[in-house]
């Protein structure tokens, strides 16, 4: 595996293809009281969440319940109740099989590939997975919530998620991802530096050590954000939201990848405030419209929950 198809692999853990037994699934889900959302531990966040992809969910799951869209100051949530369940990455594959999981995508070799985030059902042992199948599945499961894909926009925000993993993901990967392994807890850290050096080619503290190499880095995520940038900026209806005036399932993915660097590359750091501010402070705001939802299980979370 070369080192971009590695980078892919990684990134494009969540393949927008759809699952053909989800859609199934949803009436079934819907009696639940309690989800359990399944998460990696880490220390880049007081609640113990980092992974941008499980961040999407746990925004979508409150962002799908809330009474009001438009007024931020004002935000009411009635929240899907979920409770968390931590497992280090090299378990994922074995809790996936115990739990009757979906697999997220094949590997080129046709293998499975199974990820978080996953969206479980305890009263009817069903399973979703993948944050992009979660937020299609729940758009459905609650039809009378605030839509994150209004009528006419799905084809449009998956083509987004595509886009945006493809380009500014792809750039960000090598900034963050020793950064990523030095957050971890120890059940996690070797696995992720053995698997993430084969498939990026070499230690992962190269892509992000200080020198000209990582400032190049920096410059083409400038680059690569820019068409976004540029295309809400033509649309002309917010100058914090992507899609329009109000949020969209494409703000939880821009402000999930964004917030997952500054969060392990350091909120405080030079990088982060430049990368805030790009863009005429841009991503800034859009990441700081999404921080409020970024809590486990409750607003009130206790930084200690159990393993």
């Amino acid at each position: 595996m070369t080192c971009i198809e590695g980078r892919r692999a990684v990134l494009e853990s969540e393949s927008p293809q759809r699952h053909p037994h989800s859609f199934p699934l949803i009436r079934a889900m819907l009696k639940s009281t309690t989800y359990i959302l399944y998460d990696i531990p880490g220390t880049a966040s007081k609640h113990r969440s980092w992974s941008p992809n499980v961040l999407k969910t746990r925004r979508l799951i409150r962002c799908t319940s809330r009474d009001d869209t438009r007024n931020r100051i004002v935000l009411n949530y009635k929240g899907i109740p979920h409770k968390t369940e931590w497992v280090e990455f090299p378990d994922i594959a074995s809790v996936v099989k115990r739990i009757g999981a979906p697999h997220t995508a094949l590997q080129r070799s046709g293998e499975p590939l199974y990820t978080v985030p996953i969206l479980r059902d305890p009263t009817t042992n069903r399973s979703l997975a993948g944050s992009l199948q979660i937020a299609l599945s729940l758009e459905r499961m609650h039809p009378h919530a605030p839509k994150l894909f209004p009528p006419g926009m799905e084809e449009t925000i998956t083509e987004f998620d595509n886009k945006f993993v493809r380009a500014v993901v792809a750039a960000l990967a090598p900034l963050v991802i020793s950064r990523s392994w030095a957050q971890l807890c120890e059940g996690s850290k070797d696995y992720f530096r053995t698997t993430r050096e084969r498939m990026f080619g070499g230690p992962l503290e190269q892509f992000s050590a200080p020198g000209a190499a990582t400032a190049a880095r920096w410059a083409a995520v400038r680059e690569a954000l820019e068409p976004f940038a540029r295309d809400a900026d033509t649309r002309g209806a917010s100058d914090t939201f992507l899609m329009g005036e109000r949020e969209t399932y494409a703000d939880i993915v821009a402000a999930s990848w964004l917030g997952w660097t500054c969060r392990v590359w350091g909120s405080d750091t030079q990088e982060s405030a430049e990368l805030e501010a790009w863009h005429s402070g841009r991503w800034g705001r859009l990441t700081r419209a999404f921080k409020e939802w970024e809590y486990v299980d409750t607003p009130s979370a206790s930084d200690s929950a159990k393993l």
